[in-house]
């Protein structure tokens, strides 16, 4: 089993440099990725299978002390009194006294709630109920909001990124700030570019995987995967990551293959889950 690194969060709250990504995931699934050694479950209310998490949680012989438990606000109910409801609801589907990281999933620019969620996350984590608070698609001007206004800086701001969406400029002022990126959908659900040649000719002169490049480039880059597969074997590999570097000529190299284009065509200006 693969030794994760850790990384310290500016709360001083330590998670694993990979963790796993539960998007449309089972029971079967977390229990498999909890005997490939994650630790880092990356739930959401909104996911719909928080209870399946608890689950597997509970059946696993992994100490709870050893994992670390995301969950996100559901879109919608971005606001203060609406956010502390949902998080009990959250608290009781995974049948948790408490959660690691609490993150706000989207800013929902036309609710212009997100300062009023981020209070009560706040109010979470001083009621011990949350050991850390972070936030899901910021941009720089959303998080220089969140901190003028309540002068607490998130611990993580998770985003799309990938080789043809780096998102460098975001992942810049996250660092200036303090703030550790986590890449969601880092290997793009199987999009094309894990087949690009350049990918290939990094991988074979490292003797890897496309998949596992993308990975490592992340990590050297300061930013925290979140690696989704429903195969034992892939979820192994996905963790395999620690036993070589690339060159920053490599590095640089797969940052020329943005494209501006984000898969998931969700940008957090206009996006909004109402």
């Amino acid at each position: 089993m693969t030794k994760i690194p850790t990384i310290t969060l500016n709360d001083s709250l330590e998670v694993p440099a990979v963790g796993y990504g539960t998007w449309a995931m089972k029971r079967p699934q977390f229990l498999q990725a909890l005997a490939a050694g994650y630790r880092l479950f990356d739930s959401a209310r909104g996911y719909g299978n928080e209870a399946e998490l608890g689950q597997a949680i509970a059946q696993s012989d992994v100490p709870r002390a050893e994992m670390i438990i995301t969950t996100k606000v559901h879109p919608p109910n971005n606001g203060y009194e609406s956010t502390l409801q949902d998080f009990q609801a959250s608290l009781k589907a995974l049948d948790l006294e408490y959660v690691d990281l609490y993150l706000i999933h989207w800013p929902n620019p036309a609710q212009d709630r997100y300062v009023e969620t981020w209070r009560a996350m706040i109010k979470l984590q001083a009621d011990g109920l949350v050991r850390s608070i972070g936030v899901c698609n910021f941009t720089p001007a959303y998080l220089r909001r969140l901190i003028d206004e309540t002068g607490v800086v998130p611990s993580i701001n998770q985003i799309e990124r990938h080789p043809w969406f780096p998102n460098l400029a975001q992942t810049a002022c996250d660092a200036q700030l303090g703030i550790v990126t986590q890449a969601w959908s880092p290997l793009g659900s199987g999009a094309a570019f894990l087949t690009d040649p350049t990918l290939r000719a990094i991988a074979q002169q490292h003797g890897t995987t496309t998949a596992q490049v993308v990975l490592r480039w992340l990590l050297q880059r300061g930013s925290l995967p979140l690696p989704r597969s429903q195969d034992p074997w892939r979820m192994r590999q996905n963790l395999d990551v620690f036993a070589f570097d690339l060159t920053e000529a490599e590095l640089t190299q797969i940052e020329g293959l943005d494209t501006g284009r984000r898969l998931e065509g969700q940008d957090p200006e206009t996006t909004n889950y109402l």
